[in-house]
């Protein structure tokens, strides 16, 4: 008999529970009954921690080496010039939440319905968490609910996928290099299928005009028309002009299709009435809650519900039937337990914007963009679309004979973080022809139009020095990286971008409760 035949024989059952526990199929030992004597649970209980120990001890003496680096962390955050559209800088409020106590609760399933018990408190959170979602996009709940356990965007956007489609139906998204993202069904040139939404559903692209760089919609409409998707997915992470939903929603009723509005990057805006309003049109709305709305890095999926309007050959009396999909589609289907603690922190963000103060916020999000598009403007760069609308601009780095890459690292080295990104018409996906330059994250350190011209400064003597370097050592990269060591202009414009940056407030954390001040 083989070894794992015989552990999962009924015949080795007595020896295992014959003291001393001891397997035949195991060399021999010797045995010794005062030890195991010793193991009583009194003496179990002493070779505990106490709780005042392991429990309650602060993060810098229970592990240093987590705390240092944190702190190294907080001083690159404030010592640095944070352009990632994608990223922002939440409260100290929001951060509390999210290292509270809440953590430590589990809740699968719906306020009033789930399979734990103790949740009266987070239940009473979670229903906070919705009513103020609803309030802050000022949706009458008779005709919108929202589920807000997503753990963030991507899994929102995939479980909302779950809830109205089939495998295999078929969907159309913004194409990355236009501006979209990858869960609205990327695949590359070659047909490699890249993001779970494109295994799974079958996915045709729409494109940005190649000429103006804004979505073209008869072209949009005129491959709906011919592939009749189920699902149109509008919504972007590097498209810098507002949408036009109800053009959308004329083709998605042209071609029968449902409307999604994914509005990560700019539901910070459309709450404060700074973007164009996609509940007005849509079907389903989902968000990620830490870009420019500043809240927590978590989920939400808006759906419309009760009574659909009349519409000839629609049944009498018909009624939405997402919120049921959508709920069992984040759990039992894709999620388990939900995450309290963000949850709440996101009731907290939520509160804060609708304020006035976050109304202002929002509306110098949008005047940063454009102030910092027209200052790179005008020292002769190209913007793609010339300009912005929202919290972006995009720019065109390939009539300089530039990477993103190569702008990317040197940024980097200069204290400013930014992305590389793809533009129309790249031809390669791993040296895309862009770079993103996103608002809201300095925009909540206090700076204005006056300070983004300044920030496009810096980054015009950065793209300066790029192409010296460039000149000197070659276009390759690995010539190219040779030029960033040991280089004085670098240094230089580093020392001037820590300069500009500290002298801004930090939200989140305050100087004196860092390690590294300077």
């Amino acid at each position: 008999m083989c070894t794992r035949a015989l552990l999962s024989s009924s015949a080795i059952y007595p020896l295992l529970s014959t003291p001393p526990y001891h397997s035949p199929l195991l060399p021999p030992r010797r045995r010794n009954h005062r030890r195991l004597a010793a193991a009583s649970p009194a003496a179990a209980a002493a070779a505990m921690d106490s709780v005042a120990s392991w429990g309650l001890t602060p993060l810098a003496a229970a592990d240093p080496l987590v705390h240092d680096l944190l702190e190294r962390e907080k001083r690159r955050q404030r010592s640095g010039i944070e352009l990632i559209a994608s990223e922002n800088f939440t409260s100290f409020a929001v951060m509390e939440a999210l290292g509270s106590a809440l953590t430590n609760k589990y809740s699968e399933g719906m306020p009033g319905a789930r399979y734990y018990g103790g949740n009266d408190v987070i239940d009473e959170i979670e229903n906070l968490c919705r009513d103020r979602a609803l309030a802050a996009f000022r949706l009458d709940a008779a005709s919108w609910g929202v589920n807000v356990q997503p753990y963030s965007g991507s899994p929102a956007n995939f479980a909302a996928y779950t809830a109205l489609l089939n495998p295999h139906d078929r969907i159309m998204g913004l194409d990355l290099p236009s501006g979209g993202h990858l869960t609205h069904g990327y695949y590359t040139a070659g047909g490699k299928k890249i993001s779970a939404t494109s295994i799974y559903f079958e996915s045709l692209p729409y494109k940005v005009s190649a000429a103006t760089g804004y979505i073209d919609y008869e072209k949009l409409e005129e491959k709906a028309l011919d592939f009749r998707p189920k699902l149109i997915i509008c919504g972007g992470s590097a498209y810098p002009r507002d949408w036009d939903y109800a053009k959308l929603r004329a083709v998605a009723d042209k071609v029968g299709a449902l409307l999604l509005c994914d509005m990560a990057h700019i539901s910070g805006l459309v709450a404060a009435q700074e973007a164009a309003n996609p509940f007005e049109y849509c079907d389903v709305v989902t968000t990620t809650t830490h870009k420019s709305l500043r809240g927590p890095r978590a989920g939400m999926i808006f759906y419309r519900k009760g009574p659909k309007p009349p519409k000839k050959g629609q049944p009498e009396g018909a009624v939405y039937d997402y919120e049921d999909k959508i709920n069992f589609a984040v759990f039992p289907s894709l999620q388990g337990g939900p995450h309290n603690h963000q949850i709440a922190a996101l009731a907290v963000a939520l509160q804060q914007t609708m304020t006035p103060g976050f109304k202002a916020y929002a509306k110098q999000v949008k005047a940063n963009a454009v102030a910092i598009g027209k200052y790179l403007m005008s020292k002769g760069y190209k913007m793609v679309t010339d300009g912005t609308e929202n919290h972006l601009v995009l720019w065109d780095l390939r009539p300089l004979g530039l990477t993103g890459n190569k702008v990317e690292k040197m940024c980097d080295l200069c204290s400013i973080t930014l992305n590389k990104n793809a533009v129309f018409g790249d031809s390669s996906a791993l040296a895309p022809g862009g770079v993103r330059i996103g608002t809201p994250a300095m925009t909540s350190r206090g700076l204005v139009e006056k300070d983004f011209e300044q920030i496009g400064e810096f980054l015009h003597q950065a793209v300066t020095i790029c192409l010296n370097i460039q000149k000197e050592h070659g276009k390759l990269l690995k010539d190219f990286s040779k030029g960033l060591v040991n280089n004085k202009d670098i240094e230089n414009l580093k020392l001037e971008v820590e300069k500009f940056a500290t002298s801004f407030d930090m939200p989140g954390f305050t100087l004196d409760s860092m390690k590294y001040k300077e």
